[in-house]
């Protein structure tokens, strides 16, 4: 691939060449949302939308057509023209067909064919991006030989697009989200929980965008017969003018449809004849129809191999963009399990601290147990000496100390906590 389609120029248009056309779209934009009533909804029975039509010289025409008239020029089934509806939300895909390729990544949602991109007419910045790049492409390329045809050129652009879209998404996500994890490893408090939180919803629904960019250039390129079937000028071409394959298949049938006539008298020699003119005539189908499937087979790997590796290109960007995203998504599953154990400490901490607690309790209500027994009016030799309590009280406590410091041995040989 050359370096002219590996980098992204400038998108800035010179507002002369441009202020008619924005003010068009405009125009065109409010008008729309006139008829529905409210602006971006599509009123009932009115299947007229605005389109930007991109001719081959990249000229560029704001188009009002309807669902019926672009599934007649585009030989669309109505259910891929579905995936272009604003409305519905659908993942990112890539269609090849007949005569175009429909091509939905995110905001950019457009028909490609041999000759022009019908794109969504819309104000988003990724839209409004690739229109002004691709026409900017287009007239600057005018004069010069290209490698890749024009429908693999817009393709590239949109695949250009959105990976950029989608990196500069992961880091803005980056910048924001790797603060607030350390901000949440040193202060774990509610505020920090609900900001991850947050951030972690936009981090899933961002990952969940980009596998399905990722999943859809691998589907292609695993498809060497969808891969084929994107190649619309080499199908162009083709149509119009017959190949000698098709030239011999024609004279065959010809052939074939002179011999066995319907009007012709039947006689059994003659129609011996017909059968080996029948068979023969058969036979060189068959030959030219393999002569033609290997010379449609090496031209279409040509074309695949061209076209995978442009696929290829983007597929490393994308997959380099899901790494990203699953070394943050690791990083935040890090702080949680740092968080969990720095809380799974705290917990240890407050069970040894009920242990103790717990085991001091019950020492101090022993000690007054006892001081409350002889505490009581009751006959008993103790109290014949003046300081015989005094020497109860003291036993006691002694032997409380010594019960709460065999409760804290046993702790420790039963190794509940390290003392």
């Amino acid at each position: 691939m050359e370096e002219s389609h590996g980098h992204i120029l400038p998108f800035d248009v010179p507002e002369s060449t441009t202020s008619s056309y924005n003010n068009e779209r405009l125009n065109s934009s409010t008008q729309s949302s006139r008829v529905s009533g409210f602006p971006g909804v599509k009123k009932r029975g009115h299947s007229s939308r605005s389109w930007i039509k991109i001719d081959l010289d990249g000229n560029v025409k704001v188009l009002e057509l309807d669902k019926a008239k672009i599934m007649r020029q585009c030989s669309l089934p109505s259910r891929d023209l579905r995936l272009l509806d604003p409305l519905f939300i659908y993942p990112s895909t890539i269609l090849g067909r007949e005569k175009a390729i429909v091509v939905s990544l995110e905001q950019i949602r457009c028909i490609i064919t041999a000759e022009e991109v019908i794109l969504m007419n819309s104000l988003e910045r990724n839209v409004v991006q690739y229109e002004s790049e691709l026409c900017k492409r287009l007239q600057s390329n005018k004069d010069q030989a290209d490698d890749l045809p024009f429908e693999f050129r817009a393709l590239e652009l949109a695949l250009e697009l959105t990976c950029m879209s989608l990196d500069a998404q992961v880091k803005e996500l980056e910048m924001e989200i790797y603060p607030v994890l350390d901000e949440l490893a040193s202060s774990i408090n509610t505020l920090n929980l609900e900001r991850v939180r947050r951030l972690k919803g936009n981090l899933l629904a961002l990952t969940q965008r980009v596998q399905k960019v990722r999943d859809e250039l691998e589907h292609l390129m695993d498809d060497d017969g969808d891969m084929a079937e994107m190649y619309l000028t080499e199908k162009k071409l083709r149509s119009e003018g017959n190949t000698p394959t098709e030239l011999n298949t024609l004279s065959i049938f010809s052939g074939g449809t002179r011999v066995g006539s319907k009007s012709a008298p039947v006689s059994p020699v003659a129609s011996t004849n017909g059968a080996h003119r029948l068979q023969r005539a058969f036979s060189s189908i068959v030959t030219s129809s393999k002569q033609g499937s290997l010379i449609s087979s090496s031209d279409c790997g040509e074309n695949i191999e061209q076209l995978e590796m442009l696929l290829e290109a983007y597929f490393v960007v994308i997959d380099h963009t899901l790494s990203k995203l699953l070394s943050l998504k690791e990083y935040i599953d890090d702080t949680e399990d740092l968080i969990n154990i720095k809380l799974g400490n705290v917990q240890n901490h407050l069970i040894q601290f009920e242990l103790l607690l717990t085991a001091a309790t019950f020492v101090a209500t022993l000690f007054a147990a006892v001081a409350g027994v002889f505490g009581m009016n009751f006959a008993t030799s103790v109290f014949d000496y003046p300081s015989g309590f005094n020497w109860v009280l003291v036993i006691t406590g002694f032997a409380c100390a010594l019960l709460y410091f065999c409760f804290l041995l046993y702790f420790r040989y039963k190794k509940v906590f390290p003392l």
